[in-house]
């Protein structure tokens, strides 16, 4: 009988030890861990093993461009993020977008044929678009045959008399039915219809519509006349947060525009001076670039911050701004300047009129 039949029959060999004693394993456990005992603990915040750490972020993706382009015909595999021009466009964003909440107004200056009215329209439907939980409205405030109404909305028919006629208008929604607003959410309120009598705004109704127009909208951007010593520009400049002066690319319209601010420095408006951003607006094209090069350089020696903006053939016209689907990529960039150079105004003075109203002061 070989050890296979003892296998079989049950029959195992005797070993060597005693009997009644626990055999030994030939595999020795490590005489710093015996078995039976939990493994040592590690020291608190050490893993037992290196930790991968979190994921670097995922790069921004380009929304247009070639750079767009690259990335749909890799599926994606090969990234090259965004332009600088649309790095540029984001920061002009966030800075509108992080702006505090408050009530603002804006007043808009310039000379006629400048292009005054376009640049209200403009940065005030940047605003309205990239600001949807605020109610931004622009007021034509300008005597002379305001256009502001064509710019934005012009089937808008209620002017400054409506407002002032109806007394029972109390909600939002009751104001809001009764001026023009265009595809980007702003709210226009314009002069003078173009139907009816000729009637002269005056100080006095303008500051009643005002008022009323404050109880509703947070931003408000004013289209003031080119008359600088009239009433009603006077009166809409007394409550002002920030002011854009608008000029041409010319040394003629940039002699207007410095006459402007020494006007208004010569009459204590040093403040809003120093809140204020020159925009030299090349409207039909012809602008000769050492001519805007030297007049951005006498405005910024004297502290002006100061913008061009390009010939957009979509401006020409006259017609409704559509700063979204129509206006050019890099006009829009420029305006996006203007609307953040303007809300960076506005952040230094939080809450706005509604920080400096006294506690009797109607709203």
């Amino acid at each position: 009988m070989n050890a296979d039949d003892e296998f079989l029959r049950g029959d195992f060999p005797r070993s060597d030890f005693p009997r009644g004693a626990a055999p030994q394993s030939h595999q020795q456990p490590p005489p710093h861990q015996p078995w039976g005992q939990p493994p040592p603990r590690q020291p608190a915040g050490q893993m037992p093993y290196p930790y991968p750490g979190p994921l670097p972020p995922m790069r921004p993706r380009p929304a247009r461009g070639w750079r767009r382009v690259v990335l749909s015909a890799t599926l994606g595999l090969v990234n090259l993020g965004p332009s600088p021009a649309e790095r540029e466009e984001a920061a002009y964003e966030a800075a509108i977008r992080s702006m505090p909440n408050g009530i603002y107004k804006v007043g808009v200056l310039g000379k006629g044929g400048v292009g005054k009215t376009t640049v209200a329209a403009s940065v005030g439907s940047v605003f309205a678009a990239l600001r949807r939980a605020d109610h931004v409205v622009a007021v034509d405030a300008d005597t002379a045959f305001g256009r502001l109404g064509s710019r934005i909305d012009p089937r808008a028919t209620s002017s400054y008399w409506d407002l002032a006629a109806d007394q029972s208008m109390q909600s939002f929604a009751d104001i809001s039915s009764r001026v023009g607003a265009n595809a980007a959410g702003l709210y226009v309120l314009i002069g003078e219809p173009a139907a009816g009598g000729r009637r002269v705004l005056d100080a006095a109704l303008y500051r009643e519509a005002a008022l009323r127009l404050d109880r509703h909208f947070t931003i408000s951007i004013v289209d003031c006349g080119s008359t600088m010593d009239s009433a009603v520009t006077q009166e809409a400049l007394r409550d002002l947060d920030a002011l854009i002066v608008v000029s041409s690319p010319w040394a003629d319209g940039a002699g207007a525009a410095a006459k402007t601010m020494e006007w208004l420095a010569d009459r204590g408006q040093g403040g809003l001076l120093q809140r204020s951003v020159v925009v030299l607006n090349d409207s039909d094209g012809h602008a000769d670039k050492r001519t805007r090069s030297t007049l951005t350089a006498q405005f910024l020696q004297h502290g002006q911050e100061v913008v061009e903006v390009p010939f957009d053939p979509h401006l020409r016209p006259g017609g409704v701004i559509d700063v979204v689907s129509e206006m050019a990529p890099a006009t829009r960039r420029r305006f996006l300047q203007i609307a953040a150079i303007v809300a960076r105004h506005f952040s230094a003075r939080p809450g706005g009129r509604t920080a400096r109203r006294g506690p009797n002061q109607s709203m």
